[in-house]
């Protein structure tokens, strides 16, 4: 069993940073591929970034992709994700989640255990 607590959401303007933290609870931590989905209000959860077990298998989604960098302290059981340049189409809740299964998945079918998600709020 896996619990993922995030924070690091907020309140930013255009333009803005943000970093979010995903702590993990357990001892498998490390065996774990980690990723971040995000869902706006009316829409579907979607993929913003993944991280395998290793970290060499990184995986951004289009629209993040040069502005987000995701990464993992295996040492400290968390899981980031650095926003820069944000938008106001980013606003969304942000959740971790986290598999056994594969390299970092895009999918959410994939992941067996998910956060209660940190709200982003961009304003233009």
């Amino acid at each position: 069993q896996v619990q993922l607590v995030e924070s690091g959401g907020g309140l930013v303007q255009a333009g803005g940073s943000l970093r979010l933290s995903c702590l993990a609870s357990g001892r498998t931590f490390g065996s774990h591929a980690m990723g971040w989905f995000r869902q706006a209000p009316g829409k579907d959860r979607e993929f913003v970034a993944s991280i395998g077990w290793s970290v060499t298998n990184i995986y951004y989604a289009d629209s993040v992709k040069g502005r987000c960098t995701i990464s993992r302290d295996n040492a400290k059981n968390t899981v980031y994700l650095q926003m820069n340049s944000l938008k106001p189409e980013d606003t969304a809740v942000y959740y971790c989640a986290a598999t056994l299964s594969g390299y970092g998945p895009r999918n959410t079918a994939a992941y067996d255990y998910w956060g209660q998600g940190t709200q982003v709020t961009v304003s233009s």
